[in-house]
């Protein structure tokens, strides 16, 4: 029950079946008669978990011909360099850049020392409470991409449209809700998202590169940071994370299999936040929720309470009930519910009834 109850922003919670398969590898991989841990990368084994996780991950995205799925590390931190790398060095262009929250803040400075990046949109003199709408949004027709962050996860805000405009490749960064529901996948250029928020504890970055890309890669890229490098290698070019990307394999066998893939998921995913934001909704006096209500997320649902001393009361009430990661991050404060993929129904619905039970003990 303590990993089900655990709505922390990341790592976040994973299956309980993964959670088993995966002990039960540390110690022996059934076929293979050895730890995980202890297993070759470089082994026949190996090769084919990362076949099967990528041909997962294709049949759940309805990925067409011509992307590459490639498992990387350095986390997303790393792909705010890669991408300005392969896109703006050399361009004569600038890039777009929706600064939407505090991730997609970060990511500029790295695409800055590639070369000229354009703010399409700046969402921080509201405080990144909500999403641009609109025409709002100001994108170059001639950009060398646009950038955005698809699920803000300090704010809790996350995008339920596709930005951008025609003939400028899009680039998104869905760390936190990649494989939460379906996507219109031939409209990006490049995704990317780190694991530990869906798919995985932390080590292993999905990346899916539209091979168009690459074939104009600029001059000067380690072949590290290169991703034609990861392509020919079939994502085995240095040592790669081995058990992270095999916790990957068994989290796309559970949306395939158990779930039902990303449309079944979305709508449990959608279930699990009404819930939630109906107790927001049906007690603003208490529970203040930080997102514009067109924007709100999935994935992590972020609110404050009145006063300093009544948010510390809840959460250590929370916590004595049994509840784990609702602390919010610590560039906002507040409480956060992070109720990724793996989180049961069953536990947002307890939370649902401890904050309610809250509110009637501190009712005016």
């Amino acid at each position: 029950m303590n990993n089900e109850w655990n709505f922390s922003g990341g790592p976040g919670v994973l299956p309980t079946s993964v959670l088993q398969q995966a002990q039960q590898a540390i110690a022996e991989v059934p076929e293979v008669g050895l730890s995980i841990l202890g297993i070759s990368h470089r082994s026949d084994w190996f090769a084919a978990v990362v076949a099967e996780a990528e041909a997962n991950i294709r049949q759940l995205l309805g990925l067409p011909e011509g992307y590459a799925v490639l498992f990387l590390q350095g986390g997303a931190t790393l792909q705010w360099s890669m991408i300005p790398m392969l896109l703006l060095r050399g361009s004569g262009k600038s890039a777009d850049y929706l600064r939407t929250g505090y991730w997609s803040a970060k990511a500029l400075p790295e695409a800055a020392l590639e070369g000229p990046v354009r703010l399409a949109w700046d969402g921080s003199a509201s405080h990144y409470h909500r999403l641009p709408h609109g025409e709002e949004a100001v994108y170059d027709p001639h950009a060398a991409y646009l950038h955005y962050v698809s699920n803000e996860t300090v704010e809790g805000i996350q995008f339920h449209r596709v930005p951008g405009c025609t003939g400028v490749p899009l680039v998104c960064d869905m760390s936190s809700d990649f494989l939460s529901r379906p996507i219109e996948v031939e409209r990006y250029d490049i995704i990317y998202a780190h694991a530990q928020k869906n798919l995985d504890p932390a080590g292993v970055t999905v990346a899916i590169v539209r091979e168009a890309l690459l074939e104009h890669v600029p001059s000067g890229i380690p072949a590290l940071l290169d991703y034609r490098t990861h392509l020919k290698a079939k994502s085995i070019y240095n040592t790669p994370p081995v058990f992270a990307i095999y916790v990957v394999l068994l989290v796309t066998r559970w949306l395939r299999d158990h779930v039902g893939g990303l449309a079944a998921m979305d709508s449990i995913n959608q279930r699990k936040a009404q819930r939630l934001y109906d107790v927001l909704d049906t007690h603003p006096e208490l529970y203040a929720g930080w997102a514009d209500r067109r924007d709100r997320s999935l994935m992590n649902v972020v609110f404050k309470l009145p006063t300093a001393a009544l948010e510390q009361a809840f959460l250590q009430q929370a916590e004595a009930a049994g509840f784990s990661g609702l602390h919010g991050h610590r560039s906002l404060g507040g409480v956060r519910a992070s109720i990724y993929n793996a989180m049961p129904e069953a536990s947002v619905q307890a939370l649902c009834d401890f904050m309610r039970g809250f509110a009637h003990a501190h009712a005016a």
